[in-house]
């Protein structure tokens, strides 16, 4: 058994402690926004937080989240369903193409800003580095962290035009 708080509400779960977070919350719990990329920590994908913090749950065992809060991407929103800033601007940015990588791009970009409110270039480059997109949508993800810092405006018009 593992008990640990999931989104913000305890969970207790029947499952060997070596069970990444990653299935316990897709297949124990039925959430199925965070995505299996890799399996090696490698892309990204699967990205969550754990007490605030952004990790791989394909390789974080459940046994680590005993006792813990673990943040997926259902979790990011507000209680009343509104969407966080970083998603608002992921959004009004049109980010995602195939949108796989897409929940732990969110994850990783969410706890940038909550540590940096006004990050550089640079910072986010740091922060993101970890997290692959196959489609190359590199250049929308840093845009739409600068629009969710409040240092860019969101695009107001059609795609491929700057407002």
């Amino acid at each position: 058994m593992a008990s640990f708080i999931l989104n913000g509400r305890p969970v207790t779960v029947d499952a060997d402690p070596a069970m990444p977070i990653l299935w316990v919350v897709r297949e124990k719990v039925g959430l199925s926004g965070t995505k299996f990329g890799c399996g090696i920590a490698q892309c990204g994908a699967c990205t969550v937080h754990l007490d605030g913090q952004p990790v791989r749950s394909c390789s974080t065992s459940i046994s680590q989240a005993e006792g813990r809060e673990v943040t997926t991407i259902e979790g990011v929103a507000g209680p009343d369903g509104e969407l966080s800033k970083v998603q608002q601007a992921w959004v009004s940015e049109q980010v995602p193409q195939c949108g796989y990588c897409q929940s732990g791009q969110i994850m990783s970009a969410t706890a940038l800003l909550r540590d940096n409110p006004s990050p550089t270039d640079a910072d986010i480059d740091a922060a993101m580095s970890g997290n692959i997109c196959r489609c190359g949508t590199y250049t929308r993800i840093r845009r739409a962290i600068k629009v969710a810092a409040g240092q860019e405006p969101p695009r107001t018009e059609a795609m491929g035009e700057e407002a």
